[in-house]
């Protein structure tokens, strides 16, 4: 739904004939309140309109005086300042959250288009660590802010099922695996057995050669080799699958990257047609140093194939077969090199969707200062601090609320929701350091308090037997300042939602929420609500309810659950 600004930013237009669009964009939030609620800076239109920006300040305050939902326009020095008529902005803002919040939040802007976004993708065989969890969860709230955004959004679990490590994982078991032993703990027992291999390769290095021939075997269809293979993949995914329910991470599509086996020659063939192939020591590669990139390898010397072939051949599918016209993958930062390549490929390739190809970067996830390594075996298992997390959290509700009904049930989805929101706070590009004295810190800046603030808006509602009707704002009620600054925030759900839709960063919408949970708590402990008369309480109670709906939408959006209670 259209805000206010876009009716400032019509009006503007069709004074100064600068698009409508760029002028939404230029409009601030004042660091004073008492300048006004929105302010137009004009320094940008004086050299096209051959004024100065003082008196093209001074002609838009007199065209925008009569819009509705305005109570004052001035000018000051070259600001056009704006304030807001309060009753009748309230009870936009308020109706709007009340009666669809998807409005509030929403205008559809991805309608018409298919995003496929590849996120998670944890190796088969290895344990799903901490380490995995960012790409998880960044890729699950873009997914759903794109949705929220009118995209259709294809959410694919791009699984490391293939590659040289399960030729290696294949000879450590052959070597030193034990049936019984692996079935009792199918991940864990496997990864010991990953590392043991890459710790004894360092004394005898032709255990590599030997990861390189059961890889070429499986590769060829060599039955033994075929055979567990697939059972470590059966095993590793059944052990995800729990880990995603408790994270309330789903998908579309689970395609790793043995799905593209047999689709790869036919890039490989259109690659060598169109004249892109060289070689280069018995690999054959595109030579991209006209781009200042070294080269792609497409077919390593031994005529394996690589992670870029699969990546191609993934882009081709997932346009012509899932219908996307833009491609999102949510990978480390460190992969930069390797989808500037991919894309740049797929460029030559003639492939219109390749300009809408986007690498969603994000830092490091360390643990308590250091880099983790599956190779040398420093992990740590996201099973077990999202359990840590849960039994912190039901340690907390016993102890401050101990008659709380589903005590399990809420105890998780705070747990779950500390590790989440701690995580998505950071914008997204910075290192994040996992420490679980930060983590599961209830109180400040976390996922515990916003859930909190939503719980408590929830129990003014049941108080005042309201929880369920619907509410409005009535029109003779002015808001005061506390009142207006929370009404304000909750106005500016929209620009959250297409901020975070177009910088694919979750980070917007957890800083947001936080904001409305800062206006509202101030609003609480400042204006009471179930003692004040009508109609002023009917006003508070609505703009309670307004609140909760935000809160648990904004939530949502970024993977937590709301609960009414804690």
């Amino acid at each position: 739904m259209k805000s206010i600004k876009h009716a400032i930013a019509t009006a503007v237009a069709e004074h100064t004939g600068f698009p409508a669009a760029d002028i939404v964009n230029l409009i601030e939030y004042p660091p004073n309140p008492e300048l006004g609620d929105l302010a137009l800076p004009c320094f940008q239109f004086a050299k096209q309109l051959r004024k100065n920006p003082a008196l093209i300040a001074s002609e838009l305050a007199d065209k925008l005086a009569g819009i509705d939902g305005i109570g004052n326009a001035n000018a000051q020095g070259g600001y056009l300042n704006l304030t807001l008529e309060r009753s009748t902005y309230a009870l936009s803002i308020v109706d709007r959250a009340l009666q669809s919040v998807h409005d509030l939040f929403s205008e559809e802007r991805g309608t018409g288009h298919t995003v496929a976004v590849d996120y998670s993708a944890p190796n088969i065989a290895k344990p799903f660590g901490v380490g995995h969890l960012r790409s998880t969860i960044i890729g699950q709230a873009i997914v759903r802010l794109m949705r929220e955004d009118g995209y259709r959004v294809e959410g694919v679990n791009h699984l490391g099922d293939w590659g040289t490590q399960f030729g290696k994982n294949i000879a450590a078991y052959l070597k030193w695996g034990d049936e019984e032993t692996v079935r009792k703990n199918p991940v864990r027992e496997l990864f010991k057995l990953y590392v043991r291999f890459h710790e004894e390769a360092r004394e005898h290095p032709e255990l590599e050669d030997e990861g390189r021939y059961w890889f070429k075997q499986l590769e060829e269809g060599h039955e033994q080799a075929n055979r567990l293979w697939r059972w470590f993949i059966d095993e590793s995914l059944r052990a995800f699958q729990e880990t995603y329910k408790t994270l309330g991470v789903e998908f579309d599509h689970y395609l790793g990257e043995s799905f593209y086996n047999d689709k790869m020659d036919a890039i490989v063939d259109e690659l060598r047609a169109k004249g892109l192939l060289v070689e280069d020591d018995g690999a054959e590669v595109v030579d991209l140093s006209a781009y200042d990139m070294p080269p792609c390898i497409i077919k390593k010397s031994d005529g394996t194939s690589i992670y870029a072939t699969r990546d191609l051949a993934a882009a081709d599918y997932r346009h012509r077969v899932l219908g996307a016209d833009t491609l999102v993958y949510v990978v480390g930062a460190e992969q930069k090199l390797h989808f500037q390549q991919v894309f740049k490929v797929l460029e030559l390739l003639g492939r219109d969707y390749a300009k809408r190809c986007t690498h969603v970067a994000f830092g490091l996830m360390k643990f308590n200062g250091e880099r983790l390594s599956t190779r040398r075996g420093h992990v740590v298992y996201l099973e077990d601090v999202l359990n840590k997390a849960i039994e912190e959290a039901k340690r907390i509700i016993q102890e401050k609320n101990p008659n709380l009904a589903d005590q399990d049930g809420v105890a998780r989805s705070v747990g779950v929701g500390a590790v989440i929101f701690n995580d998505l706070k950071t914008y997204r590009i910075h290192e994040v350091d996992f420490r679980y004295e930060d983590v599961l810190n209830f109180d400040g800046e976390t996922g515990p308090y916003v859930q909190y603030t939503h719980a408590r808006a929830c129990s003014v509602l049941r108080k005042a037997g309201t929880d369920a009707q619907p509410l409005n704002w009535p029109t003779q009620v002015q808001p005061d300042d506390v009142e207006w600054a929370l009404i304000l925030r909750l106005a500016q759900a929209g620009e959250a939602l297409a901020r975070a839709v177009d910088e694919f960063d979750p980070s917007v919408m957890a800083r947001y929420v936080l904001h409305v949970c800062h206006a509202f708590n101030r609003f609480y402990h400042n204006n009471p609500i179930l003692q004040a008369d009508d109609p002023l309480r009917a006003a508070r109670l609505a703009l309670t309810q307004a609140t909760r709906n935000v809160i648990a939408k904004a939530l949502y959006l970024i993977g937590l659950d709301a609960p009414q209670e804690m």
